[in-house]
Parts: C-alpha cells; structure tokens; sequence
C-alpha cells in the first residue's frame, strides 16, 4: 500500500481493492443484494471479462467495471441528502406504468447513482433518506443497526395505553413476531403532522417507533389491535429529522447528521 493509500485508510476513503459487490454498492449502482443479484446475472464486467463469483476483487484505480456496459466509478464522496415525501408518490426510481415517483423529487441529474433508503408506501409522508453510498444504505437497513424509525400514525378509534401493550411487548403478524416498539398517545398540538386542523372525533394520533422495516409495519401493528391507520407520517429516521422541511422539497444533510448516520 503507498503512502497515498494509507493516508485515504485513515480518512475512511475507499481502499485500494475490494469486493465487487461493495465497490457496486459504494458507487451507488444499487444495494449490497441488489449488487450481488447484478454480479449473479453475468451483467458486470472487469476488464472486459464477466465478474459472476461474489468473492472477487477489484484494484479502484486500475481495473475498469462496467454494468450493462456503462463503466462505473466511484463518487470523491458519497451523497446525502434526505426529502420530504409527500404523499402519492412511489418510493422507487422509475416506474412501469408511469406513476409519480420520489425519483423526480430529488436531483438525479447531479447525482446519478443517487436512490432511497428503505421505502415509504404511496400513502405515507416523511423523511426519506437518499445516498449514492449503497454500502451504508446496506447497514442502516439491517436490523442489527437498531436504527429507529419513527412513525405519527392518526388511527380510527379511541386508543387506550392498553391498546398499545401489544405492540410494547412484542406483537406477531402473519410474517413473524415483531420486535417490541416505543409507543405513546399524542396531544393534538403533537398530532399536526398528520391532523393539521385537529383530531377528528372517534379517532387517536399514536408515535410508534420500531427499527424494523417490514413492508406495511406499523399500519398492520396498529390494525391488528384494532385501531386501522387513516394517515401515516414519519418524522424522523435516527438521528435524522424532518423539522421544517416543506412537503416535496430536500436539502443536504449537514456534515454533523452526515458524521451520526455514518458512525452510528
């Protein structure tokens, strides 16, 4: 390793080799798995050569990678920025049959490699995160993590801190047991996010935060105890919060939120 080399070490900027799949996900080509499934289908190259085995390695500055052809390099440094969804908008980059998506909400033009971190469903409001560094995306993912997600759900029906004791304690759904989550009842100057003009008679604002990420968690928590989810909104995604962030609108996250979600 040269001198040059070590000092990148140092600084936590990318080595001088590593596996394929990693250098795919730190150049925002797509996920860890998602990397490995592009590896798997013979569409990634080295060299001119077809890289297939997961095991492989790559020198960053000298070998050319290629996925479907295009070569692909990685950033100087890795993007952040987080957007507030609003609703209607699918969580994905494109979309088949030509349905709103958050892609067309953030700057791809500038970042190309850029996508989100996890989903929220077509209903749901918040903060999305969005990176080019697929290798941290990976590990904010994964469970291990314990990266809470918190939830402002506005439910049908009067809920009872015994309505919640399931979900504290560790509630299973169709897919498995869930994992306990942190909950409490919301007053309405607590609740604007999802009730701006004020709860509505017969029904509750409840914060749910888990650091799972099922698909429709928390509006199937909530379901199973009785209380169906009429609007979901997420404030917050570790250490991450939306704050005053307009609806549609994103910005850069700041070199400190940068710093707590990288080594968290």
């Amino acid at each position: 390793m040269t001198d040059q080399h070590k000092i990148a070490a140092e600084h936590g900027e990318h080595p001088h080799t590593m596996r394929l799949q990693r250098f795919l996900a730190r150049a925002g080509v797509a996920s860890r798995r998602g990397s490995e499934n592009l590896m798997t289908a013979g569409r990634v190259t080295v060299n001119g050569k077809v890289a297939s085995e997961l095991g492989t390695k790559v020198d960053v500055d000298r070998d050319v990678i290629a996925v479907d052809g295009h070569v692909v390099k990685l950033a100087e440094r890795p993007v952040y920025l987080m957007l507030h969804k609003p609703a209607g908008y699918l969580t994905t980059m494109s979309d088949p049959k030509g349905r709103p998506c958050v892609a067309e909400l953030v700057p791809t033009d500038l970042h190309p490699g850029l996508f989100p971190v996890g989903r929220l469903d077509l209903d749901t409001t918040g903060l999305l995160l969005f990176t080019t560094d697929g290798d941290l995306a990976h590990e904010l993912l994964h469970p291990s993590r314990h990266v809470d997600k918190a939830y402002i759900a506005h439910v049908d029906g009067r809920v009872t801190g015994r309505d919640l004791m399931p979900l504290c304690q560790g509630i299973v759904l169709d897919d498995g047991p869930c994992q306990p989550a942190r909950c409490r009842i919301l007053k309405p100057a607590q609740a604007r996010a999802v009730c701006p003009r004020g709860i509505d008679p017969g029904t509750s604002v409840v914060e749910v935060i888990i650091h799972e990420g099922r698909k429709n968690q928390v509006k199937r928590m909530l379901s199973a105890v009785g209380h169906p989810v009429i609007a979901l909104h997420r404030p917050r995604f570790g250490p991450l919060e939306l704050r005053d962030l307009a609806p549609g609108t994103w910005r850069y996250l700041t070199e400190h939120e940068t710093e707590q979600i990288c080594t968290r």
